[in-house]
């Protein structure tokens, strides 16, 4: 049977705790809706925009990696709810400087969604090439998702300039769910686009890839630090953010308030 049609039951006897989502998870979720309530609110605005974009990013970061996981769970790697993967609680991630620290502080300095290398998916326990790639194509699946869903309420038409500073940190967060989108399905090795061609390469093209995987992140900071790639790049990512209806002026302003220790 083909690998397309066949779908492996995951193996039983694992604990509840396995797939219950962590305190910590919860613990962000709960500050995102309160800080989007503050800034709805416009109850220290600056800093109510800042947690609600943070917060926001770190839920969808989680589930970004969670994504991964659950796929991996099913495709045959049963291991990744032993490590914890399946509970959404990024501590668990093999790599919290790459996967939490470093993407959120490029957010945060630079408003660009990195994305970040975290689970550690066990793919000689995968069957198939066709499940790898979708393991690797999940994660960015739900920054997909997010975007969509972050930019309905704009398709709307909503009076952003009664409630500004919310409206700005929501725009903010699509266009960071966006540049995540594309940084993440870009062919780099490492990247989860690389990742999802990587075992459909003939052997000795895989075995290069497989040696430049661990330095994606900085081939993908040299890429963009290209001032050409680096203008088709945002250039791609404000076109599409325009036909989604995002507001430039919207999310740079977004942009500014969570930076409020300018000012």
């Amino acid at each position: 049977m083909s690998d397309w049609r066949r779908w492996d039951p995951p193996v039983l006897g694992l604990p509840r705790a396995a797939f219950r989502p962590s305190a910590i998870f919860l613990a962000l979720v709960g500050l995102f809706a309160l800080s989007g309530l503050m800034a709805w609110h416009q109850v220290t605005p600056r800093l109510a925009v800042f947690l609600f974009v943070v917060s926001g990013w770190l839920v969808s970061l989680c589930l970004h990696e969670y994504a991964h996981a659950v796929v991996a769970y099913r495709s045959g790697d049963t291991d990744v709810a032993h490590r914890g993967y399946l509970t959404l609680n990024p501590l668990k991630y093999s790599n919290v400087l790459l996967s939490i620290i470093l993407p959120l502080l490029v957010v945060v300095l630079g408003g660009i969604g990195l994305p970040g290398g975290a689970v550690w998916v066990d793919h000689a326990a995968i069957r198939g090439r066709l499940r790898k790639s979708l393991i690797s194509l999940a994660g960015p699946a739900t920054n997909v998702l997010f975007t969509l869903v972050l930019v309905i309420p704009f398709a709307f038409d909503p009076d952003v300039f009664v409630h500004l500073e919310f409206w700005s940190g929501v725009a903010l967060l699509a266009f960071l769910q966006l540049t995540a989108t594309v940084l993440n399905l870009l062919p780099v090795p490492g990247l989860d686009g690389g990742n999802a061609l990587q075992p459909w390469l003939k052997p000795n093209t895989r075995r290069m890839y497989d040696v430049l995987a661990p330095y994606g992140f900085i081939l993908l900071f040299v890429l963009l630090w290209e001032p050409t790639v680096n203008r088709y790049f945002f250039d791609a990512v404000y076109a599409v953010g325009d036909l989604l209806g995002l507001d430039r002026q919207l999310y740079a302003l977004g942009f500014d308030l969570i930076r409020f220790w300018q000012r």
